[in-house]
């Protein structure tokens, strides 16, 4: 098993915990519907994905998940408050033109969300960025500038701002060190090198 196949393992048993038995899930950024297909095994939750990419999408259909292409916005705003019992974005919200207007509607049509994500004020990107000077480039940043993911990349401590701001509730939380897999129990914002959290409405 590779490391990154190992750490969206983890990943995945974290959020996995988090998750209610035969609750109904909306995934944001579904992908391939690796984390859909976990869930649906491990808690037999009603599961539907959606994500801009018709291949991704195709993967989903082909593993038997509901999953539809399209915006992630305009699609959560055809339901009802509260439609879902758990939102999850993770690893998508660095990529989006909008977070915080996803996190915010995520918010409306679902009790729970759950947002995953690298966090870019880990102590090897701001070393690789003072010594190199140019665009981190690891297992984790794998891109050069010119095609470059993510957009957006974020600290805990920017994240954690933005919760402040907007006046959503942090439930609970998780950070993970380096190896995404030991809890970082000190300084998470330096230390830690993903991070997820559980978030509702104030």
């Amino acid at each position: 098993m590779s490391k990154l196949v190992e750490k969206r393992t983890v990943d995945m048993q974290v959020i996995g915990e988090w998750v209610e038995p035969q609750s109904r899930v909306l995934d944001l950024g579904c992908g391939r519907g690796e984390l859909m297909a976990y869930l649906v095994q491990a808690k037999q939750v009603a599961a539907t994905g959606v994500d801009l990419d018709f291949g991704r999408i195709s993967a989903c259909v082909a593993r038997g998940l509901s999953a539809y292409q399209g915006d992630m916005t305009e699609f959560m705003r055809a339901f009802p408050d509260r439609h879902f019992d758990r939102i999850i974005c993770s690893r998508t919200v660095h990529e989006l033109n909008d977070p915080a207007g996803v996190v915010l509607e995520a918010l409306r049509v679902g009790s729970t969300v759950t947002v995953g994500f690298v966090n870019h004020g880990f102590w090897k990107n701001r070393l690789d960025g003072l010594l190199r000077g140019r665009k981190v480039r690891n297992a984790v940043y794998t891109t050069s500038w010119h095609e470059s993911r993510p957009a957006n990349p974020l600290s805990i401590a920017d994240f954690e701002d933005f919760c402040r701001e907007k006046s959503i509730r942090v439930a609970r939380r998780a950070h993970l060190l380096g190896d995404w897999r030991t809890p970082c129990r000190f300084l998470p914002n330096l230390f830690a090198g993903y991070a997820l959290y559980d978030l509702a409405r104030a």
